[in-house]
């Protein structure tokens, strides 16, 4: 199943927004690992196969969910 990563950059007024293939564990240990790395990189891959590397120095946070879960438009209920 695939989930939606958000991650806020310092000093950037967007969020970096992707799907992932990966499950929400894989990512979440992800994370844990590069930040743990302290001036390491967090590298992920979209569901389009496209590698995203995010210094984890200028990561202010990191949201995983459910896409499915966030409707919008005509069909939101």
């Amino acid at each position: 199943m695939s989930v939606e990563v958000k991650i806020g950059v310092e000093n950037s007024p967007r969020e970096l927004s992707l799907t992932s293939k990966d499950g929400a564990d894989k990512v979440y240990k992800s994370v844990a690992a590069a930040l743990e790395a302290g001036d390491g990189v967090l590298e992920l891959t979209d569901d389009k196969g496209t590698r995203v590397l995010v210094p984890t120095a200028k990561i202010v946070y990191v949201e995983v969910g459910n896409p499915e879960g966030r409707k919008v438009g005509f069909g939101a209920a």
